[in-house]
């Protein structure tokens, strides 16, 4: 008897906690992947401080069709992007360039001219989150001359 009154709470222990450590087959937990963090647009520039006025968010899925050449423009806002399918290449006026392709995670550069090329076979498609202010465009088009 007091062999068996010996084990039995460490058989109950065992028995324990093997049931918590075991995890259901369809138990599933959240994964979670930094994509970007930085306080920099893709060229280097330190990114401008943010505007002051109502917080405006906006997240656009964008689809550039291959071998398609966006006009110049310039974002007012910062904006970061995520790269879902195809390849891209972004240019500013003073050429510097980033090739990107599925998959990459980019800052955009902020009150710089700068066109976009998909050079590519398939087209070029983007998640675009923009951190604005209410009353500010996101994006201004270069008039052309």
């Amino acid at each position: 008897m007091k062999v068996y009154n010996f084990w039995r709470p460490i058989v109950i222990s065992l028995i324990i906690l093997l049931l918590f450590s075991c995890k259901s087959k369809n138990e599933t937990k959240p994964t979670i992947t930094t994509l970007l963090e930085t306080s920099e647009s893709w060229n280097g520039n330190q990114l401008p401080n943010y505007l002051k006025g109502k917080p405006e968010v906006t997240i656009l899925k964008v689809v550039i069709p291959s071998k398609t050449k966006l006009a110049i423009h310039k974002h007012s806002v910062i904006n970061a992007a995520v790269v879902l399918k195809g390849e891209l290449s972004v240019i500013t006026e003073q050429k510097d360039t980033l090739h990107i392709k599925t998959g990459d995670a980019f800052t955009e550069v902020v009150d710089t001219w700068h066109y976009g090329i998909n050079n590519g076979n398939v087209p070029a498609e983007l998640i675009v989150f923009y951190a604005g202010v209410e009353g500010v465009p996101n994006t201004t088009a270069k008039q052309v001359e």
